[in-house]
């Protein structure tokens, strides 16, 4: 209140915060923070509450910063995101994995896509979707539920991918060009005679084919996100394709993605 002394109210009035409950001070219910000339701020106050909400979004509004001026805790009202941390990564980060051995793609055939496992559970038989330059945007189980309910990632909130990964490696000298996605379906949950069958699918991420040369070393890539948002009540898959069948592969992928 330095700023004040010796000066008229009228020379300091516009500067002086207050919330408009005559005279009464602050009560229980909450009301805007404004300044003395009926400007009003983002804040809201009670004895119970408050609140922050820009009359306009903006890109970011920093909350809190550390001393060396980095900010630690960051609201994106214009994208309705909180990030933290030095690296300020999404609150509400989370990882999930796909993984395979290479003895539970023995059986492969050149050309078709493969479901690989979700969060690396083992599976002794394959299951197959589709052979064209992506997966088939539609499965029907026939006799194959007990093999494709290990390939479900059943997402049960909104959540947006942030980053896909993938490692593979190959059992034999010789190599084979590879390809994975990671796509999205609408999943039947009924019950019924066609529960657990798959439509709609969407490619959620791809990356360009690898020439895998062999055994003699691992292989990376980070994909492309093509669809980024994937709705509750979706099921998500990983799928793997070979152009041939030189070597046998395993697969390890890891998907970042938030609650949004």
């Amino acid at each position: 209140m330095s700023s004040f002394t010796g000066k008229k109210i009228k020379d300091v009035y516009k500067d002086i915060l207050h919330t408009s409950n005559s005279n009464t001070g602050i009560g229980s219910t909450i009301k805007q923070v404004t300044c003395g000339d009926g400007d009003t701020s983002s804040l809201y106050l009670s004895d119970r509450n408050l609140k922050v909400q820009p009359s306009a979004d903006t890109t970011t509004n920093t909350v809190i910063y550390d001393a060396g001026g980095n900010a630690l805790l960051t609201v994106d009202s214009t994208n309705d995101l909180i990030k933290a941390g030095i690296g300020q990564h999404n609150v509400n980060t989370q990882y999930a994995h796909f993984g395979v051995a290479t003895a539970a793609l023995q059986s492969a055939v050149a050309n078709t896509h493969y479901a690989i496992p979700f969060n690396r559970t083992f599976q002794q038989d394959i299951v197959a979707i589709g052979t064209g330059t992506n997966p088939d945007t539609s499965f029907t189980i026939s006799s194959t539920a007990d093999d494709i309910v290990l390939c479900y990632w059943y997402i049960m909130d909104n959540i947006t991918i942030d980053r896909v990964v993938w490692w593979s490696g190959a059992d034999a000298s010789s190599g084979d060009t590879t390809r994975c996605h990671l796509q999205s379906f609408t999943i039947d949950s009924g019950n019924g005679s066609t529960s657990g069958d798959l439509s709609s699918g969407v490619v959620l991420a791809d990356g360009a084919d690898i020439t895998n040369a062999g055994y003699e070393q691992a292989y990376y890539q980070q994909m492309t996100i093509q669809s980024a948002n994937v709705d509750a009540g979706k099921a998500i898959m990983f799928m793997f394709r070979s152009d041939s069948v030189n070597s046998d592969f395993s697969i390890n992928a890891t998907i970042k993605y938030h609650l949004r």
